[in-house]
């Protein structure tokens, strides 16, 4: 939303480069991970969203007049920072996950390889997109799971934390699975589909339902989703619905895309005996929508418990705001300093085991069983490991190291999950439309077993780390502990 997010940043990043800067080290380069240390809402899994806004904001990375007056203004910094900060531009390589794919704990999704000052500068940004986007993106798949084969639309615009986050909300919701949202805005940006139906307020502005349903449905004959429940819904409103739908009919309008939406009461029950009376009225295929504070589980309790004839779901609030989760818990870390041409390992200690990093210049190598496709593990190495196919891989767990498992050569087959997104300052990303990643994330939830889809306690994808680089991990803990 903004074009400008130069300035997006925490104050400290700011400071901090300063006082690179001072002690001329402002040309150290350095390797920081972008990971995160547990899924969100209880989920067996995360999906990678927001490279794309990431991309953007490197690119535009420049600090503008009105930003070093700002600067200036607030008296901290020196006017030989000011001065190089009026030239600056991004000059390192980032590497990335491929937006929309599946994610797991511990593993980078994106990492940067940088001068020091530049790295820390994209820090906050970086977290404030990727954490927002990924948590909306994996909170709309789980929704759209399970309200599978149905469609999901997105309808939490009036309900986000302000405009940027319902847009680019409506975009990662698109991205895990939703069919289409109600941002009209977020549909031009994106190109992505956009669908509605009516509010009360259009039903209470005539003499009567019946004559408000009759004149949305001359207007919209190929999109007619009336709302049933402004007054009574099985006495009032679905029969209302049913005289339209015969009258137009009657008149020789071939209705697409019709059916009633349920806003309140027992949607269970009402959408129960809806059906009864729309079957009953020679509209089987028309289609009962459901919406009114819907979220993964109310619509699984719905559809497997309560036996609820629904087709079609608007989740808004619990979807765009992550409502039973709203942080992503993505963190920012550094892994290695370039020496003498060489990176060192570095590692953060912390009394809570899950707080230890993994040190180095690390890539992510995701590991699939050959036969069935599904995702077996990831393993987290260093960037200059090579693996063969055809040779046995021992995985073991990096928290219980006994937890040992020995993959067959030739039963299992090895993708390298981060992309360049810049190399030296340049831009490499090629630009995807937005319905293509949702495809390619379909494809890559169907790449999970279903065990590990489960809303509720899920299986858990191990994330390992290979043998050279957990001793390397151990040694570092050792010598710190010293």
């Amino acid at each position: 939303m903004f074009n400008d997010l130069t300035l997006l940043t925490d104050l400290y990043e700011l400071t901090m480069m300063q006082a690179y800067f001072k002690n001329k080290n402002k040309n150290q380069i350095v390797v920081f991970d972008m990971f995160y240390r547990e899924n969100p809402f209880g989920s067996g899994y995360a999906i990678c969203c927001g490279i794309e806004q990431v991309v953007e904001y490197v690119k535009n990375l420049n600090f503008s007049k009105e930003d070093i007056t700002y600067l200036k203004g607030l008296g901290i910094f020196e006017e030989d920072f000011i001065n190089y900060l009026e030239n600056f531009k991004f000059s390192g390589d980032i590497y990335a996950i491929k937006e929309g794919s599946v994610v797991f704990p511990r593993e980078p999704m994106i990492k940067i390889i940088a001068p020091i000052m530049e790295a820390q500068l994209i820090e906050t940004a970086i977290l404030n997109i990727i954490n927002h986007q990924s948590l909306i993106a994996t909170k709309a798949s789980r929704v759209c799971y399970a309200a599978m084969p149905d469609g999901v639309l997105e309808f939490g615009l009036r309900r986000a934390q302000g405009p940027d986050a319902g847009v680019y909300g409506a975009r990662a919701s698109i991205i895990g699975g939703c069919v289409g949202t109600s941002n009209v805005l977020a549909g031009k940006l994106f190109n992505i589909p956009v669908r509605g139906t009516h509010a009360h307020s259009w039903i209470m502005s005539f003499e009567d339902e019946y004559t408000a349903f009759m004149e949305y449905a001359k207007l919209y004959p190929n999109s007619c989703i009336l709302l049933v429940d402004t007054y009574d819904t099985l006495k009032s409103g679905v029969p209302n619905a049913i005289k339209v739908f015969k009258e137009m009919e009657k008149n020789g309008v071939k209705l697409k895309n019709y059916g009633i939406r349920l806003d309140s009461g027992d949607l269970a029950y009402l959408s129960i005996e809806a059906r009864k009376m729309l079957d009953e009225a020679g509209f089987k295929d028309a289609i009962i929508s459901a919406s009114n504070d819907l979220d993964e589980g109310l619509i699984e309790s719905l559809k497997l418990q309560q036996g609820a004839k629904i087709n079609s779901w608007g989740v808004g609030t619990h979807l765009i705001t992550a409502r039973d989760c709203p942080s992503f818990g993505g963190v920012y870390k550094l892994a290695a300093i370039l020496k003498d041409g060489k990176f060192v390992p570095k590692i953060k200690l912390s009394e809570n085991s899950e707080k230890v990093t993994n040190p180095g210049n690390k890539k992510v190598v995701r590991i699939y069983e050959k036969e069935s496709g599904k995702i077996k593990a990831d393993l987290i190495c260093f960037e200059n490991e090579v693996f063969d196919e055809k040779e046995d891989l021992t995985i073991f767990s990096p928290k219980e190291i006994w937890k040992k498992t020995v993959l067959k050569g030739g039963e299992y087959v090895l993708r390298e999950m981060l992309e360049p997104l810049f190399i030296k300052g340049k831009c490499v990303y090629e630009k995807r439309d937005v319905m293509e990643i949702r495809k390619y994330c379909q494809e890559e939830l169907n790449s999970l077993w279903k065990e590990t889809r489960r809303l509720v306690n899920p299986h858990e994808v191990y994330v390992d780390l290979s043998k050279k680089l957990y001793d390397t991990k151990m040694s570092l803990f050792e010598d710190m502990k010293r």
